[in-house]
């Protein structure tokens, strides 16, 4: 099984994150392991406005390759 499943979510003024969320899935196990590895990756950059963090939304592809 292979695909990409396409996130959506908030990087937080604190660089944490919020409202993951999936645009395009693949399956119901592969969309749940996306959403895991990017809750559980290390804080995140803030945006920056004018020298000030602020919230980003930012979505990203992630390819999965299952043998």
């Amino acid at each position: 099984m292979e695909g990409r499943v396409i996130l959506s979510f908030v990087i937080e003024k604190d660089g944490s994150l919020s409202q993951v969320e999936i645009l395009k899935g693949v399956s119901v196990g592969i969309n749940a392991e996306a959403v895991r590895v990017i809750e559980n990756t290390p804080k995140w950059e803030a945006g920056r406005q004018r020298g000030k963090p602020v919230r980003v939304r930012m979505n990203i592809p992630i390819y999965f390759k299952l043998k």
